[in-house]
């Protein structure tokens, strides 16, 4: 494709991003699909394009907002590309470059960018949410959890996060992992804190390569293995990976095990459970089963305190995952906060019934707030006394009495986990 032709395809495809209620990665991957003839270069350019106007989404807005300008996909990627250094002249062209190029622009657009000429993306004026791309109401929450390091949390939050790979120790060493991918070109690097963890400095395929697909490595990121790290489960035991989706965490926590002992994935999902099922025989996990929770399912009460190690990753605001999906900013509200942490609330409820005495409940999201963290597991030790918070199982350099990461100081997802022993007697 042209580069015109690129940003044909790009209008197209932030046209149906913002259009539709899906994540934005969901709807990609089905423009793609239906577009067989764009190439996985072309995918890139194409996906880079978009990706960086919903990055500065609420600050390209705003402009448009300032100029009286509508909110179009044509005038937000023109926009971008002017503040990223391109000249109206040569954004202009790339308008009229023939038949697989967008229409050229309108008198009216042309104006609009010419007035943009001169100006940076940042302004005096923005007000603080904007700045930091976030919603208006979330800001006085992100300020009493960061304080000062708001700012730099949000800057950290905002840029492309790196590709990472967790190690396959069922079937390999790292040392063995990084020599396999280098035979494919991909040069990794062991991650900071996670046993497992390997870092590529850019997003490059590797679901294709041979190291992927003989089970060698798995895409998960550092902060995900160390949630899989934290359940501290050990060969021959009883476990369940409760909120499990195409089960990540599950194949992390068979790996420690093992193979030994017996985990169980749990989702409400059936599609996400059916996901799980080529992801274990890739990685030669046998010890692993899964179950579909339904309504009046009565395989609760029947495994009522039979488990070792209960894992509650649960649905959450995934403001963590933010670097991920710039699009989640601004489809999050205070509404959709006030139903997850209900939500939240109900599944440890119900998880816990399976933890036996002794046994672990370890409760996880991919969040960076308070409501869904913290003041989560101080309401579920006030509902359920006979559980204690005990120390995070975590490399060195982490451990505490919860484990909290973010973008900014770990150069992972932000994740937050705690560790809920049922007391003996």
């Amino acid at each position: 494709m042209t580069p015109a032709g690129q940003l044909a395809a790009a209008i197209d495809l932030l046209a149906e991003i913002e259009a539709d209620p899906r994540p934005a990665d969901a709807v990609a991957n089905h423009f793609f699909r239906n577009r067989r003839f764009i190439g996985g270069g072309d995918r890139r350019a194409v996906s880079t394009l978009v990706w960086g106007v919903l990055r500065a989404r609420r600050h390209l807005g705003w402009w448009l907002d300032k100029l009286h300008a509508p909110q179009t996909p044509r005038l937000l990627l023109a926009a971008q590309a002017i503040f990223s250094g391109q000249t109206p002249h040569k954004i202009a062209l790339a308008f009229t470059a023939g038949r697989y190029g967008p229409p050229p622009l309108s008198p009216e657009e042309a104006a609009v960018l010419d007035r943009f000429a001169g100006h940076t993306l940042e302004h005096p004026n923005m007000p603080e949410a904007v700045k930091y791309e976030i919603p208006d109401w979330i800001l006085p929450k992100l300020k009493a959890q960061f304080g000062p390091a708001l700012e730099a949390e949000m800057a950290a939050m905002n840029e492309p996060a790196p590709l990472d790979l967790r190690v396959n120790i069922l079937k390999t060493t790292r040392e063995g992992a990084i020599v396999a991918l280098a035979r494919e070109g991909l040069r990794a690097e062991p991650s900071p804190y996670s046993p497992w963890g390997l870092r590529l400095a850019n997003r490059q395929s590797v679901t294709q390569g041979k190291a992927f697909q003989d089970g060698l490595v798995e895409i998960q990121d550092e902060g995900s293995q160390l949630i899989a790290l934290a359940v501290d489960a050990q060969p021959g035991m009883r476990v369940v990976d409760y909120c499990a989706g195409a089960g990540g965490k599950t194949l992390a926590i068979a790996m420690n095990m093992e193979n030994k002992g017996h985990i169980v994935a749990c989702d409400v999902s059936a599609p996400r459970l059916e996901g799980a099922i080529k992801r274990l025989r890739r990685a030669g996990v046998h010890n692993a089963e899964r179950h579909l929770l339904e309504p009046g399912d009565k395989w609760l009460k029947r495994q009522g305190q039979k488990f070792d190690r209960v894992l509650v990753d649960a649905p959450c605001s995934g403001t963590g995952t933010w670097r991920r999906n710039p699009d989640a900013r601004t489809r999050l509200t205070e509404v959709d906060l006030a139903e997850l942490t209900q939500k939240q609330a109900m599944i440890l409820d119900q998880a816990q019934k399976l933890v036996k005495p002794g046994g672990k409940l370890v409760y996880a999201t991919c969040s960076v707030l308070n409501d869904e963290n913290e003041k989560q597991v101080e309401a579920f030790l006030a509902r359920y006394p006979m559980f204690e918070q005990l120390p995070i199982e975590a490399p060195a350099a982490l451990r505490g009495q919860a484990l909290r990461l973010s973008p900014r100081v770990h150069g992972t997802d932000g994740f937050f986990a705690a560790v809920l022993v049922r007391r003996e007697t």
